[in-house]
């Protein structure tokens, strides 16, 4: 193999390493602002991702089966809106349920153990 030929597999390698895949943007038109003010709906999806209740919409499921890999890696994956909901989640629960928020941390720590996948 020539040096080009060679030089070109590798960078076509490098890409595919490069463009990892984001995580769908389907949900991306859920507000956190309409669920955080909500006890009852936003306990339902932390319940959901606690494992201390179930999860009922499809939303809440894709989040679960995501979070603790997204948390870990700081989100790596996440689109645009994805990283700014995140944000505005953390410093919700920063503020007004810290407790829940170490719990929460914790929980998504341990999944992610689980899963094998390394914190950032």
């Amino acid at each position: 193999m020539g040096k080009s030929a060679f030089c070109l597999a590798a960078l076509a390698v490098l890409a595919a390493v490069v463009a990892e895949e984001l995580y769908s943007d389907m949900f991306d038109h859920i507000n956190p602002d309409d669920i955080l003010p909500n006890d009852e709906l936003r306990n339902q999806y932390y319940n959901c991702i606690m494992d201390t209740g179930p999860c009922v919409t499809d939303d809440q499921k894709y989040m679960k089966e995501h979070a603790a890999e997204a948390f870990a890696t700081k989100c790596r994956k996440c689109t645009e809106v994805q990283k700014q909901n995140l944000e505005k989640v953390i410093g919700w629960y920063t503020e007004n349920r810290p407790d829940e928020w170490t719990a929460l941390m914790q929980k998504l720590m341990e999944d992610a153990k689980k899963m094998n996948i390394s914190p950032v």
